[in-house]
């Protein structure tokens, strides 16, 4: 079996046991009002879609990209109970990365390959915008990756995206109390 295989077999076994769609990403629903109102968005490693399915309410165009077969077919169900024009396909983005300056808005949430950093600048339009939010290495708890590979560097982000525009930024590492704020991860809006 391939490495390819085993990754694609991971995540099919995954949502094939969840029993929700769950919530869309944090950075997504806190500043959804820096949505446009039309237009056109890629929900990238979007899982079962929740992302996705926010951003097609809200009006928008969507495509939705997974590696995981499973998820894809369970979001076109979710989609087509709701009579949403949702593009879902079964993609891995790491060999065919979104093309330059088709997206108003690209939503990447807990997913972390570096390399893609530039496609997905390219892949916005002038104007456009990335809601991104992923873990971090500085963390509270023991959610998310237990490989510090798939986990940002303190303020990583930043300097992954900073030919953009900085519109919204949140990282509270472990300051203060840490029953309180959001932790563990890192969360940005920012702007082609």
């Amino acid at each position: 079996m391939t490495a390819d295989q085993k990754l694609h077999d991971k995540w099919d076994a995954r949502y094939r046991t969840a029993d929700v769609l769950g919530d869309p990403a944090k950075v997504l629903t806190e500043n959804a009002h820096l949505l446009p109102s039309t237009g056109q968005a890629l929900d990238l490693a979007c899982g079962l879609g929740a992302g996705a399915i926010m951003l097609a309410r809200h009006g928008l165009s969507v495509d939705a990209w997974d590696i995981s077969s499973v998820a894809i077919e369970r979001l076109a169900e979710a989609a087509g109970s709701e009579r949403l024009a949702i593009r879902s396909e079964v993609r891995d983005v790491e060999a065919s990365p979104p093309e330059p300056a088709g997206y108003d808005v690209i939503l990447v949430s807990h997913f972390l390959l570096r390399a893609m950093a530039g496609p997905l600048i390219d892949a916005l339009k002038p104007g456009g915008l990335l809601f991104y939010q992923t873990y971090t290495r500085l963390s509270v708890s023991d959610h998310g990756p237990s490989n510090p590979a798939y986990r940002l560097a303190d303020n990583e982000l930043l300097e992954l995206f900073s030919s953009l525009k900085l519109r919204f930024y949140r990282e509270e590492g472990r300051l203060g109390d840490w029953r309180q704020g959001c932790r563990d991860i890192a969360m940005m809006v920012a702007e082609k």
